[in-house]
């Protein structure tokens, strides 16, 4: 993930770094560093400020200014939505005017797959609780179209067993829940009926595994 993020350091125009007042500066030393050379627009958001007091946040922004200090630090608060609509605002300001990409009548460039499998991801995301969303892949392993219909069948993979457990949940209603309600969203994006099929895999520890990783799509150097 963060070879990903430094990958796209170099055409960026404008970074998003988020940390929080609980997370140390240093801990991605590394990453900074690089981000410290570039001369594109850096807005440093610290988040979950209603977790601590004005004096804690004035030392945190303090420290974050000397070691970014080309950055424009906002505190912000994603629950309460405190300096949201500030972080929008320059953000849109910040990026520079250029000609479209895409023409008017292309909405995107991502294949049906990829927002299939980012809704099934969204149902784990908001379904399952602590590590579980974190320890998953989804991978579509088939997409049949038709006029009317689409066929998807869907493999979801975790790294224990355990997991694997949560994840169908008792009498498999949790996987019951988490199909149906991507089946609803699917129907609604794609304006056809879908057959879905989703199994639980085990591929244990693939999040360290750069072979997985390239089987999965990141960039892994």
């Amino acid at each position: 993930m963060l070879n990903f993020s430094i990958s796209a350091l170099t055409d960026a125009d404008v970074l998003l770094y988020v940390t929080d007042v609980v997370e140390k500066p240093s801990k991605h030393a590394d990453f900074i560093e690089k981000v410290r050379v570039q001369d594109f627009p850096v807005l440093l958001l610290i988040n979950k400020i209603d977790l601590t007091n004005q004096e804690s946040l004035e030392k945190l922004v303090e420290e974050w200014g000397g070691i970014l200090p080309q950055a424009e630090i906002v505190p912000i608060s994603a629950l309460s939505k405190f300096n949201i609509d500030y972080v929008l605002k320059r953000i849109k300001d910040l990026l520079p005017d250029s000609p479209p990409y895409f023409g008017k009548d292309q909405w995107t460039d991502k294949p049906a797959r990829f927002f299939v499998s980012e809704i099934v991801r969204e149902k784990i995301l908001l379904y399952y609780d602590k590590e579980i969303p974190y320890s998953v892949e989804v991978v579509v392993e088939q997409f049949k179209e038709s006029r009317s219909l689409i066929h998807i069948n869907i493999v979801i993979y975790v790294e224990r067993d355990s997991q694997k457990g949560i994840i169908i949940g008792k009498q498999g209603k949790a996987l019951k829940k988490v199909a149906t309600e991507a089946r609803r969203s699917l129907e609604q994006f794609f304006g056809k009926t879908i057959y879905l099929e989703i199994y639980v895999k085990v591929d244990k520890n693939w999040r360290n595994s750069d072979k997985e990783l390239k089987n999965f799509g990141y960039q892994v150097d």
